[in-house]
């Protein structure tokens, strides 16, 4: 959690909901640099991802009277996870939060609902396994940080005590996307070493996103430890060498990186760009011509032309280019915002306001919710 075509942009890999590309292990020490950087006030521990608090005992504890608990924990913590008046989960991309913080809001993005989801089935002794979607990535942005994203979820399984005789071992996949979007995906099992390294590489990135770049460092230094094989973190310790002038240290990592996968976007546009900073262009121009080739039209591209076409006061255009965008990432909130924007300016209210209702049910965080619900309110007082 890049590959764009802004020199303040920086790639980094996963954030929300993240997936791991098989690689290599690396060996840690060669990549940390604890003496750049200064430590954070607040305990940043994997050992805290999964910890469960006297509040989720609690929930667990007052459950285990009923009926379907004691015949099948694994079922029924699958219903409490949705079920009305119980956990009644909400869906909220604002925050990477740990198992125990995700249930006191009851809300979460996919990583911190399928972190939860695991900290309670291990509570109560069910088999639990991780999977990765082979899903379309999706892309966002925060600041002068494009971020892209993947998806996971998470399989319970009846404790062994638990299993019918003479019967295969049931279980549940939870997942907290719809179920129309779940047809057909492929998954794909990984290890909880690979879970925590996205958890810490998705509190980075956020930590970045709010320019806390020594934070951000000691994020992304758990998520190496964890599992020094996920290349994500590895790309997102880069970003944070370069955003906070340890080029060297930077260079290091992705061409580490490149070594290993010499296809890798987000390391090839990351270096491009560091060695532009520095001077060194025909070092640059390959990886320019190599990345053009795997991807002519990178993320956001389209976008940042319909910006430019509407500074230079030009909204026609930039309504025909916010809308190649969304003809090839309709669930970007932000491309409806903007293609609302465009339209407005035009004169076609009717479509802004369909676009600028689409980007508030695509919102995925409830300060982004709130925003649109304000500005279909403007727009539905002043559109004639």
């Amino acid at each position: 959690m890049v590959r764009w075509l802004c020199s303040l942009v920086l790639a980094l890999s996963a954030v929300a909901c993240s997936t791991a590309p098989p690689a290599p292990a690396l060996s840690p020490q060669v990549l940390l640099h604890d003496e750049s950087f200064t430590k954070p006030a607040q305990r940043i521990d994997a050992r805290d991802v999964f910890a469960l608090d006297d509040a989720m005992r609690n929930h667990l504890r007052d459950s285990a009277k009923g009926s379907l608990f004691i015949q099948n924990p694994a079922e029924w913590l699958v219903q409490s996870l949705y079920r009305r008046g119980d956990l009644k989960l909400e869906y909220d991309t604002a925050l990477t939060r740990n198992a125990a913080q995700a249930f006191d809001a009851r809300a979460g993005n996919c990583l911190s609902l399928v972190v939860m989801t695991a900290a309670l089935a291990k509570e109560l002794g069910l088999h639990v396994e991780y999977n990765s979607a082979d899903s379309e990535e999706t892309w966002s942005r925060s600041g002068a940080l494009l971020l892209r994203s993947g998806h996971i979820n998470v399989t319970i399984g009846r404790r062994f005590i638990d299993r019918p005789r003479g019967q295969g071992a049931r279980s549940w996949t939870v997942d907290f996307l719809p179920a129309g979007e779940l047809q057909g995906l492929r998954l794909r099992t990984l290890d909880e070493a690979t879970v925590l390294a996205m958890f810490m590489n998705n509190r980075a990135a956020e930590a970045l996103a709010r320019d806390a770049t020594d934070e951000a460092y000691w994020w992304a230094r758990e998520g190496v430890l964890a599992d020094p094989g996920y290349m994500g973190v590895v790309n997102t310790l880069g970003v944070i060498y370069q955003r906070s002038g340890h080029a060297r240290a930077a260079e290091k990592v992705y061409r580490e990186l490149l070594r290993r996968q010499p296809d890798q976007t987000q390391a090839l546009h990351n270096l491009a760009m560091l060695l532009e900073q520095q001077g060194r262009r025909d070092e640059a121009a390959p990886l320019r011509t190599r990345l053009a080739a795997l991807e002519p039209e990178p993320p956001y591209h389209w976008f940042a032309l319909g910006q430019q076409a509407l500074q230079r006061g030009d909204a026609r255009t930039a309504r025909d280019l916010f809308a190649r965008e969304v003809a090839r990432a309709d669930y970007s909130s932000e491309f409806h915002y903007w293609l609302a924007v465009a339209n407005y300016q035009i004169g076609d209210t009717s479509v802004a306001q369909r676009h600028l209702e689409r980007a508030q049910a695509l919102s995925t965080s409830r300060n982004e919710r709130d925003l649109y619900a304000a500005k279909l309110a403007w727009l539905s007082q002043h559109r004639h």
